[in-house]
């Protein structure tokens, strides 16, 4: 599956587990490079990605839902999609 056609969600838990910070203002191209580059990291394993999103939102949920929130819109906006609720 390619990345544009992996669902909004899997690729925000992706860039949700990089360096990138809200903070940064990343560009939509800064937004995709920070997700290729942890899918390398994760040997290409979405799943892997997935704990570490669970991990982090169990031992820091003060701060999960306001980053979780920033990169469905970051990856939404830097793939050209619309993130669904779900």
């Amino acid at each position: 599956m390619s990345l544009t056609a992996a669902p909004v969600a899997e690729l925000a838990q992706v860039l949700f587990t990089s360096r990138l910070q809200e903070s940064d203002h990343p560009s939509a191209e800064q937004v995709r490079a920070a997700v290729d580059e942890r899918l390398c990291a994760c040997g290409g394993d979405r799943a892997v990605c997935t704990a570490f999103v669970a991990q982090e939102a169990g031992d820091h949920p003060e701060v999960y839902a306001a980053r979780m929130r920033w990169a469905l819109t970051a990856v939404s906006r830097a793939y050209g999609v619309r993130a669904s609720a779900a």
